[in-house]
């Protein structure tokens, strides 16, 4: 397991945090969070709630979504603490939420695409399209980009991506969108989509000049998803792996400092830090082609899918 992404290497690294980064009050502006009822997303919750934001948490489960959201609201003292229901993986019913919620709310600060999917085996959605795929990949892309219209009219807006450092062992494929072809390795598959995330960022950021887009690692943090996906490797190493809270650090970071704006769009991090997105002498680089190939095969099947 790297280093770089263990609770000690957080210690080490979180020593030079500035605190003050994070002393905002942010009272009035409104967060999206998907996945927010466990883990990293709740842990986000928690620290903007507490700082005054207003927050939507995007979730699938509704017993769980308000049970976590009880806990949000009993903690922090914050009510604004809102709850919609939603699989991501669900690529139409994606489409309809975002456009409902642009039609009842008349603004977003943030958004940040937390939820993720890792799958033991190939898996299709009712649109025929593979699950983790859907969820990791096309339901971020449908997500962002149709609220990006709301997000463009509020102030000081962002949008964060969680992905993970198995992306760095990944090179963008965009010729197996769907995992048809091969072995099914749910892992892998995760990795690539992570890579995915990064390579949608960046485009979204070039494309979208006026928001302010990042990406980042959060480590290997003990959270549920980790614990189901990956049983095994969850028992083995239990006691190395980071809090929820020092997870989220960076997404609370990226959320509501002043700091990370002064920092490029588009960019990717590890503990408040922009990092390269490839390993040293990395064979991951992929062509501005391949990338651009990825934004216009999610696009023609973003519409597909498209209310009309």
């Amino acid at each position: 397991m790297p280093g770089t992404v263990s609770p000690l290497f957080y210690l080490y690294t979180s020593k030079r945090f500035v605190e003050k980064d994070l002393e905002v009050c942010v009272a009035g502006r409104t967060f999206m969070i998907t996945g927010a009822n466990s883990g990293i997303g709740k842990a986000t919750a928690i620290a903007i709630a507490k700082r005054g934001g207003i927050v939507h948490m995007v979730c699938r489960n509704k017993d769980k979504a308000e049970e976590a959201r009880a806990d949000i609201v009993k903690e922090t003292g914050n009510k604004e603490i809102y709850v919609h229901i939603l699989d991501l993986s669900e690529t139409k019913k994606v489409w309809e939420f975002a456009e409902s919620f642009k039609r009842k709310y008349k603004s977003l600060n943030v958004l940040i695409n937390n939820a993720g999917s890792i799958m033991s085996q190939r898996d299709v959605n009712t649109e025929g399209l593979e699950k983790s795929f859907a969820t990791n990949v096309l339901g971020v892309y449908i997500l962002t980009k149709s609220l990006i219209p709301l997000l463009e009219k509020s102030p000081d807006p962002r949008v964060i991506t969680v992905s993970s450092g198995g992306m760095l062992v990944q090179k963008l494929r965009t010729g197996n969108l769907q995992s048809e072809r091969g072995r099914y390795d749910g892992t892998m598959v995760f990795a690539q989509h992570k890579r995915q995330q990064v390579v949608m960022t960046e485009q979204l950021a070039k494309a979208h000049t006026n928001i302010h887009f990042s990406v980042m690692q959060p480590g290997w943090v003990d959270t549920p998803a980790v614990a189901n996906a990956m049983p095994d490797f969850h028992r083995s190493m239990k006691d190395s792996l980071r809090t929820p809270e020092q997870g989220a650090d960076t997404v609370v970071w990226l959320a509501i400092s002043e700091a990370a704006t002064t920092n490029p769009s588009g960019r990717f991090y590890q503990d408040r830090k922009m990092v390269s997105t490839h390993l040293p002498l990395a064979w991951t680089h992929s062509s501005a082609l391949e990338e651009q190939k990825l934004m216009s095969l999610l696009e023609d099947l973003a519409k597909t899918f498209q209310p009309h």
